[in-house]
């Protein structure tokens, strides 16, 4: 199947502003577009791109005074099938894990482990390691959170979403990262987009989407807590320790949204 995805974004600042943008998609998915993703920038400024330690495509520049927009408009290339299950994919015990992989059990800004490990292992120290222990951590965020676009709070932690009982998709991936590391399961926070592509259309304006992913049997899978079912056309676009390692905008002073539309839609021939 095809998909067409982009975005618009346009930004003011009130003073020539530094910013770095983790806006296109992931290099595992680079062999899959069919047309370029390519960020136009309006008004013209120089722009580098590099790849950050986590190997995201970021974009830095200086944003004048002003508006500026940035905009993709692309194609890809998706399997049209849901994400992999392998009920069967077995814990690792720490110390058969990878070096590079021993970062996701350590807490982070958003990942606040040190408030959450107890509760962790009350509530699934008595699970079956492996694929069910990090499902049943999925089914419990689901029910812990609702979800409420009108609740977004950028400084919310994954104990704070614990005790609020509320918040956006971040917010549950945030919770289920934590809960998998207080368990010694090695869990990366992810964003992406994710459209209406298998279910009924939503009535809610299209936005990125945030989920995770754990690391069982010597690879990564993927979850996602917010909507916990397999989904169809979900494109990488960054991963991290959390929502801090993958924001689609980091502004070195003062700015304002002005602008916000995202596109995620299935391409019928």
């Amino acid at each position: 199947m095809k998909i067409r995805a982009g975005f618009t974004i346009t930004l003011g600042c009130t003073a020539p502003t530094p910013f770095i943008f983790l806006l296109n998609v992931h290099p595992s998915r680079e062999p899959d577009l069919i047309t370029a993703d390519r960020i136009d920038v309006t008004p013209d400024v120089d722009a580098q791109a590099y790849r950050d330690g986590f190997g995201n495509r970021c974009l830095r520049l200086v944003a004048p005074a002003g508006e500026i927009t940035l905009h993709s408009d692309f194609l890809i290339a998706d399997t049209g099938r849901e994400d992999e299950v392998d009920l069967s994919a077995p814990q690792h015990e720490v110390n058969d894990l990878p070096p590079d992989v021993l970062v996701y059990l350590l807490g982070s800004r958003y990942c606040d482990t040190q408030h959450l490990t107890e509760i962790a292992w009350k509530l699934f120290g008595g699970t079956a390691p492996g694929w069910p222990r990090v499902q049943a951590i999925c089914d419990f965020v689901h029910e812990r959170i609702r979800f409420d676009y009108m609740r977004a709070d950028s400084s919310r932690t994954a104990f704070n979403g614990y005790t609020d009982g509320e918040g956006v998709c971040r917010d549950f991936a945030h919770l289920a990262v934590t809960l998998c590391r207080c368990m010694n399961i090695p869990a990366r926070y992810c964003t992406g987009y994710l459209g209406d592509i298998g279910i009924p259309a939503v009535d809610d304006p299209m936005d990125f989407s945030a989920w995770f992913e754990a690391y069982l049997g010597g690879r990564w899978y993927t979850f996602d807590a917010r909507h916990n079912t397999p989904r169809i056309g979900r494109i990488l676009m960054a991963t991290g320790r959390d929502a801090t390692d993958v924001a689609l905008s980091t502004g070195f002073g003062a700015s304002q949204l002005v602008r916000f539309d995202v596109i995620t839609d299935e391409v019928i021939d």
